[in-house]
């Protein structure tokens, strides 16, 4: 593997040309609930266990099973709350297994981006043909089920290999959200050429990441959620940020923590110049109104530096 796949330039945060989205906006805002289907027993991968237990892993299959069942219905009550459309990150065999969670997505027009197929079955280990054959199945599962084939994704727990960006935007795919590397859209670079760009979407606030790895109480994760937003609105009146909150079902969705969640959206969506909007939208609005000027301005302080060091 490359020490440095290239797959955007050093741009500096400050200075870039400004972004500005529909209605004004600072800040364009969504959320991207990852709905998922764990396998009780899936093929051993040697490079990483699916499970912490011994099989059968009851306990986190069943609360996961939990969130399918319980949890997503919460959790998109409260989103119709607020009137905010999710985007799903998809393990596209909830297609198969869960329609009904499928149809409900689709009378709310929410969006849909694949996550794999399961999310027990990761890229590590696939040569290119293997990667390529399970990106397109699960693009085709999804246009199939779901009435539009998808325009990004996010690799099955986050593995990754070096082709991954190249595959997906091969496969017609127009953003990612495998890099976590800015608080603005960015130009991705793909072997083949493709208009392809990074939609930010922040592990910071991803609830497994707050919960499980980080530790952190319901009432400080709701804290930090707001935190972001008032640095991001901030920022976002000099040029468009972007916000999104990645969430699990079997995590946000415990009656315990539901509290917090809901102040935090409650104090996103109750502030004006907020669009509140999804993955796809924010991808296909920088594409069209910023994605040439940003290569164009990557390109001339490449240059201008080329010119410095010569």
């Amino acid at each position: 593997m490359k020490a440095d796949p290239g797959a955007y330039a050093e741009w500096a945060y400050r200075g870039r040309p400004k972004i500005t989205w529909p209605g004004g906006a600072r800040v364009a805002f969504w959320v991207a609930p990852n709905i998922e289907f764990y396998e009780l027993k899936p093929p051993v991968n040697p490079q990483r266990a699916a499970w912490p237990h011994p099989y059968p892993s009851v306990p986190g299959y069943s609360i996961r099973d939990w969130g399918n069942r319980v949890g997503h219905i919460r959790q998109m009550q409260l989103l119709d709350k607020y009137g905010i459309r999710g985007s799903v990150s998809l393990s596209v065999a909830l297609c198969e297994h869960h329609p009904e969670i499928i149809e409900m997505c689709r009378e709310r027009d929410w969006e849909f981006f694949s996550h794999g197929i399961y999310n027990t079955r990761y890229t590590y280990g696939m040569d290119e043909t293997q990667e390529r054959t399970m990106l397109l199945d699960s693009m085709d599962t999804i246009e199939r089920h779901c009435g539009r084939r998808p325009a990004g994704y996010l690799a099955p727990a986050l593995s990754h290999s070096e082709h991954t960006l190249d595959l997906f935007a091969e496969a017609g795919g127009l953003y990612t959200c495998d890099l976590f590397h800015d608080d603005q859209p960015t130009p991705v670079s793909v072997r083949g050429g493709q208009r392809f760009v990074s939609v930010p979407y922040s592990l910071e606030l991803n609830d497994t990441i707050a919960y499980v790895v980080n530790k952190v109480e319901p009432r400080r994760y709701g804290q930090m959620i707001r935190d972001a937003f008032d640095q991001l609105w901030e920022e976002g009146a000099e040029s468009g940020t972007v916000m999104c909150i990645p969430t699990h079902n079997y995590q946000v969705s415990c009656p315990h923590r539901m509290k917090a969640y809901e102040e935090a959206l409650d104090y996103i969506t109750s502030h004006a110049n907020v669009w509140v909007t999804t993955g796809r939208e924010i991808a296909e609005h920088y594409m069209a109104h910023h994605y040439d000027t940003a290569v164009a301005d990557i390109a001339a302080r490449d240059s201008a530096a080329r010119k410095e060091l010569a």
